[in-house]
């Protein structure tokens, strides 16, 4: 019986010696088409190569007229070899002249010549080009031909990936893996980032194609699918991972992946066909990716993530691959890529070098999004299919603002942006003279502007903005970033840090506020339906005392011998925040008796974020010293829309009339109980929401760092009793026909004042 895999394996072990060989790149691709036609006694091969502006173009023939060379051209979606790039699919014909996508090309002289066999040329799933063999009699090319193409596809791949093909490529035309890409996402951090790619997860470039020994790679395969499937089988045995719920359904479709005989079929046949294992992973893995790709059912598309992951996986126990960048070899204006990451993992990276942050998946309440923005960087969210498309280093621009990523853009558009990057760093330089100005409304009103901040790479922004302290601590976000329980010492020494920082300003330090949508590594709750409106923040708390315990321990020995001000997160009813103050008791009690020094002064406040606090107004007031709204969890739970669900999430407005009254409720309960009250959200952070605030009453506000230039610019320009009279009328409207929107944007418009 005839060894059909023979013929493949000769042809790809001179194709190695080609590519070894020192060749001009027309010379290399000239003798690879000649190759590959006598081998497969073919009497034509063809190359196309898809450029940047959607146009394959004849790259090299063995058969059809030499003069057609960079002069034959194909659509995308034109012609058999349009098609094969449009669908990423073989195209295998007796007669191709049959065929109803058939185009006749009459510089090519290929009408004489009837059987017809094309593959695309693949990488990470995108067409980069299509490989053509060709005979004048009618036949079907058998099923270990078409595989030998697929693979000898892969060596041309290789090529255009690494750019050796440019040198053929007409003045003012880029090949298609060079052509710029808008990805439209959505904004989850403000500010615009230009650099270059950084991917989180860099791609394994496979530069050992072809094999020398079958067998030993067929070994290193079932050898490197033995230990992949242990791992996952030892993640799906671990405590942590629940018997039920999403996490569990992704490790048990890895398992079958990992198991799934059709996949592991290809891989050895692709071997013996002559790759190496990694080789082989990583042809199936785009094969596979590209057939996967065009698929609308959403269900399926996941489970090709899940697939792509765990060929990525393999590919890594193959090469021994798992580095990241070095040091020296990352950008100074870097944008980190990826399908999803962890907040510590983004602080791994050199953080003055960080322009921004891109990710597939994700939301804007993510862990890592909230460390982003406190880094400052801009974020873009959603943004599908960003890591296939992007390379390292390839030139790319972020802009949080629009929730936009061009990856790789023309000069036009890069000139653009560089210009809007100036006119924000001198309005940055605007804002930064003002530092030093007290935030005093037109008609002498103070105000008192905070940030809102959790990480220690936050405070040298208290001096940069020119905030009077921080309205908002969240201390929740160093149990995120550690990969276990900080210990009540490590606590400590993080709140001391902070508060010497802060130097002498005020820090307003929110109790661990985890759970819902902020769960930690080493801390599993159970699954819940809705975690938002679950077991989180004070209520977690107070179910486990010890754990709150040691978190006040660790406030009241840092802040000894100075004002210690803390709140507490999501109260629903006055009872908890009575619970909380006979726990703080103890430990004061504790620190006496062992001598230790107390704070100097101790200020006791809550979060309103529940509206059924909204009904106790008068007695929240009365138990605490102060008080913080959270228009963020306020606004979400009073409107019923869950903030993280694009659909819904810009349905009802901030400025519309029944969330402006209930703060305004609260504003005058506070009031009427001299309790002073500030507003933390992302309201605070814009200046037409900020101006309205001011408009019904608060005159203390706290927001991230970069908004206090913008509003305090707002509010040294506006009269605040002018404004009061114009929408507390306004707001009491029952039959209105303008919105409150428009009358903010009107007065601004009128009075000059900057939004």
């Amino acid at each position: 019986m005839r060894d059909l895999s023979a013929g493949p394996r000769v042809l790809l072990k001179r194709l190695r010696e080609l590519m070894a060989e020192p060749l001009e790149p027309q010379e290399r691709l000239d003798q690879i088409v000649r190759q590959i036609a006598q081998n497969m006694v073919a009497e034509v091969c063809s190359v196309y190569v898809l450029r940047s502006d959607g146009i394959l173009e004849l790259y090299a023939t063995e058969g059809l007229n030499p003069g057609a060379v960079h002069l034959a051209q194909l659509k995308m979606g034109q012609g058999l070899v349009g098609t094969i790039a449009a669908s990423a699919r073989p195209l295998n014909l007796s007669d191709a002249q049959s065929h109803p996508a058939f185009t006749y090309l009459p510089e090519t002289g290929e009408e004489i010549y009837h059987s017809f066999l094309g593959v695309p040329i693949l990488r990470t799933g995108r067409a980069l080009g299509v490989l053509v063999v060709q005979n004048r009699a009618s036949r079907t090319y058998r099923e270990d031909e078409v595989e030998a193409l697929e693979t000898t596809a892969m060596v041309i791949a290789e090529m255009v990936a690494t750019g050796e093909l440019k040198k053929l490529t007409k003045p003012g035309l880029e090949l298609d893996l060079s052509r710029p890409v808008a990805i439209e996402g959505s904004s989850f951090g403000e500010g615009i980032g230009l650099g270059y790619v950084v991917l989180h997860e860099p791609r394994i470039v496979v530069t050992n194609l072809l094999n020398e020994d079958s067998e030993h790679e067929l070994g290193r395969l079932a050898e490197a699918l033995g230990s992949l499937r242990i791992s996952i089988d030892d993640m799906l045995s671990r405590r942590e991972v629940s018997m039920e719920g999403e996490h569990r359904e992704v490790l048990e479709t890895y398992r079958m992946f990992a198991h799934d005989r059709g996949w592991v079929r290809k891989l050895e046949e692709a071997i013996r066909n002559g790759l190496t294992a990694e080789a082989a992973v990583e042809r199936v893995q785009s094969e596979t990716k590209a057939r996967m790709i065009r698929l609308t059912d959403p269900y399926l598309r996941e489970r090709m993530h899940d697939f792509d992951d765990l060929a990525n996986r393999l590919l890594r126990q193959l090469t021994g691959y798992g580095a990241k960048l070095s040091a020296s070899s990352f950008p100074n204006d870097a944008i980190v890529v990826a399908r999803a990451m962890g907040a510590a993992e983004l602080l791994d990276y050199p953080r003055e070098n960080v322009r921004g942050l891109v990710l597939e998946e994700g939301a804007v309440t993510s862990h890592v999004v909230i460390v982003a923005r406190a880094m400052g960087i801009p974020v873009v969210g959603q943004a599908a299919g960003a890591v296939a498309l992007a390379e390292n280093g390839d030139s790319i621009i972020i802009d949080g603002d629009d929730g936009r990523v061009h990856l790789r853009p023309l000069p036009d558009l890069q000139r653009s942006y560089e210009e809007k990057v100036r006119f924000r760093a001198r309005r940055q330089e605007q804002y930064r003279a003002l530092r030093a100005v007290d935030p005093v409304t037109k008609d002498g009103r103070e105000i008192n502007l905070q940030m809102n901040a959790g990480l220690l790479v936050d405070l040298p922004h208290l001096n940069e903005s020119g905030a009077s302290g921080i309205g908002l601590f969240r201390t929740e976000l160093q149990f995120m970033i550690a990969s276990t329980m900080p210990k009540a010492e490590e606590q400590e020494a993080f709140y001391r840090n902070v508060l010497k920082h802060a130097g002498g300003r005020p820090v307003t330090f929110r109790t661990l506020d985890i759970g819902g949508d902020k769960v930690v590594p080493y801390f599993r709750a159970a699954e819940e339906e809705n975690p938002a409106l679950g077991w989180r923040a004070i209520r977690l708390s107070l179910d486990r005392p010890g754990l709150l315990r040691t978190q006040l321990r660790a406030m009241l020995r840092a802040a000894a011998g100075n004002d210690l001000r803390l709140m507490l997160p999501m109260v629903t009813e006055v009872s908890e925040l009575k619970e909380v103050r006979d726990l703080l008791q103890k430990e004061i009690q504790r620190q006496s008796k062992l001598g230790e020094q107390l704070p100097k002064k101790l200020q006791f406040g809550a979060m309103l974020e529940v509206p059924a606090l909204l009904w106790q107004l008068d007695e929240l007031m009365a138990e605490v010293d102060f008080v913080s709204v959270g228009s963020n969890d306020l606004f979400q739970f009073a409107m019923a829309v869950d903030r993280g669900n694009a659909r819904v999430s810009d349905r009802f407005d901030t400025l519309g009339r029944p969330f402006l009254r209930i703060l305004r409720d609260i504003v005058r309960a506070g009031e009427r109980n001299d309790t002073s009250v500030t507003l933390c959200g992302e309201m605070a952070s814009k200046p037409i929401s900020a101006m309205a605030l001011l408009g019904i009453g608060f005159r203390s506000v706290s927001m991230s760092p970069a908004a206090i230039g913008p509003v305090k610019s707002m509010l040294l320009s506006l009269d605040a009793g002018k404004l009061e009279s114009l929408l507390m009328p306004a707001l009491d409207d029952l039959k209105p026909t303008v919105s409150i929107r428009r009358i903010l944007t009107d007065f601004a418009a009128e009075n000059g004042i900057p939004l």
